[in-house]
């Protein structure tokens, strides 16, 4: 009796299982295995994408400052680069000493033309780039870098000139020298801020075949400064 009632109980379990497999989608019985399956895992949790910040900083800078981001050319492919607040980003074409002036007037409207900044290529027109640091107006920032060989052709006047505003290297300055520098024309910026850097061509370092590698220098300025 037992033996009978067990084999009408498989007979029954098979039964009612291929009528089961029948009625019920393929897809169906994967995503029950996979869910039965998932059962006992700890849930995998995901950091979120890091918010992008100005200029690509790694951290914004507080309610009241205006980023900026400075980055010297590296070989023949990597150009250079000057940020400010996102909203002017300037690649600066190879063999230039760049020299950008923002006005206070400038952020108010957005930067509404870029004739109203300036790009120099200090090689051709050192006597050019004098005259335009001499006539921005007072407060004025003033953030330059090179590509290439910004020193060659670099008068004296325009390195002391540079000098005068606060730079430390302007007269180290090699061939193929990779150099950023912000100055600021009728203030003075904060003493914590990187204002300067410089990397010189070194045949045993440079990362590149006579090149040696980019540099950069960022920060935040007080917006109440300019």
């Amino acid at each position: 009796v037992k033996l009978a009632g067990l084999l009408v109980i498989s007979l029954a379990a098979w039964y009612l299982g291929s009528l089961f497999a029948l009625l019920v989608p393929e897809e169906t019985l994967a995503t029950s295995l996979a869910n039965l399956q998932d059962i006992g895992k700890k849930p995998v949790l995901k950091a979120p994408a890091p918010k992008r910040q100005k200029c690509d900083h790694w951290s914004p800078c507080s309610p009241g400052n205006y980023a900026y981001r400075i980055l010297s050319g590296g070989g023949r492919g990597k150009l250079a680069k000057i940020c400010f607040e996102d909203e002017l980003e300037k690649d600066c074409d190879r063999a230039l000493d760049s020299v950008l002036a923002l006005r206070k007037d400038l952020f108010l409207y957005n930067y509404p033309a870029l004739s109203n900044c300036c790009v120099i290529d200090s090689t051709e027109h050192s006597g050019e780039m004098v005259t335009f640091i001499k006539n921005a107006p007072r407060g004025s920032l003033l953030l330059m870098v090179t590509h290439d060989d910004g020193s060659t052709r670099l008068k004296e006047d325009a390195r002391k000139l540079i000098e005068e505003l606060g730079s430390k290297e302007i007269q180290n300055m090699k061939f193929r020298s990779s150099w950023a520098f912000i100055a600021a024309k009728g203030f003075k910026l904060p003493d914590n801020i990187q204002k300067e850097k410089i990397n010189h061509s070194d045949k045993k370092k440079n990362r590149y075949s006579g090149w040696p590698a980019e540099i950069q220098i960022e920060g935040c300025i007080p917006r109440d400064l300019i």
